[in-house]
């Protein structure tokens, strides 16, 4: 289990379930998926339970992993944690039961910040209120396009400290976004083989749209071949701004 992260945005990240099904076409390009063969591949034993064919692949079936839930006790200094980098904490085959395990074990790390982020925004919006959510917790939410836009709105329903858009890859123009009840907006391109082109007008246009609302705004990265070939400046400077902390954290 990592406790450091490459991503530019988060400190570590723990996964205490793995896999996942394809639900949009921000998903056509899955990292996690990519990766979850090769692990397979490696003998990693979180990582030998293959997904349907149409929508996962090998090694990539939704697996809980309840032993991972001790994770974060052990970590001894306060950190940033992306909850589920390989997996998506609201899929329909994750019991509830499981999401109210996980964020116990964030309720007893209040030194940790948790960051969660979905594309099933129906399901957290419908489960939300069966849910006790920390102060420490961020929610999070995939927007890859316009298409995908009503997560936003599912996403203002949840009571959560600390909402989010994770707008990466960003595949399209956001016409129409509003970010009443959103406190931080993470933009970025697609990297890899298969990479789709980012174009300046559409983050520009979140950028704006995020300064008008005095909306914290994160450019990670242009993509391309590798995460960082095309560097992270956006008009001659870097975007890294975070949203306000609910809590102090405990040092």
């Amino acid at each position: 289990m990592s406790d450091r992260s490459a991503i530019e945005w988060t400190e570590a990240t723990w996964n205490p379930t793995t896999g996942c099904d394809r639900v949009s076409m921000g998903c056509d390009n899955c990292y996690a998926l990519t990766l979850s063969k090769r692990l397979k591949a490696m003998g990693s034993p979180k990582y030998q339970a293959d997904g349907d064919p149409r929508t996962s692949g090998p090694g990539f079936g939704l697996t809980l992993h309840p032993d991972a839930l001790r994770v974060p006790y052990g970590w001894r200094s306060p950190r940033t944690v992306f909850v589920n980098s390989m997996s998506d904490l609201f899929h329909a085959r994750v019991p509830l039961d499981y999401v109210r395990r996980v964020f116990e074990v964030v309720a007893d790390t209040p030194q940790h910040t948790y960051q969660v982020l979905t594309k099933r925004a129906r399901r957290l919006r419908q489960v939300a209120d069966r849910l006790e959510w920390p102060a420490n917790l961020w929610m999070g939410v995939s927007v890859e396009s316009a298409k995908e836009l009503s997560r936003v709105d599912d996403l203002r329903k949840v009571p959560a400290a600390v909402k989010f858009l994770s707008c990466e890859p960003l595949l399209g123009p956001l016409d129409g976004l509003e970010l009443t009840g959103i406190d931080w907006v993470i933009a970025g391109g697609e990297s890899g083989p298969g990479h789709r082109p980012l174009d300046e007008q559409w983050l520009t246009q979140i950028r704006d749209i995020c300064q008008e609302a005095q909306v914290a705004f994160f450019f990670k990265q242009w993509g391309g071949r590798t995460p960082k070939v095309g560097g992270r400046e956006l008009d001659g400077r870097t975007w890294d701004d975070m949203p306000d902390r609910p809590l102090l954290r405990a040092g």
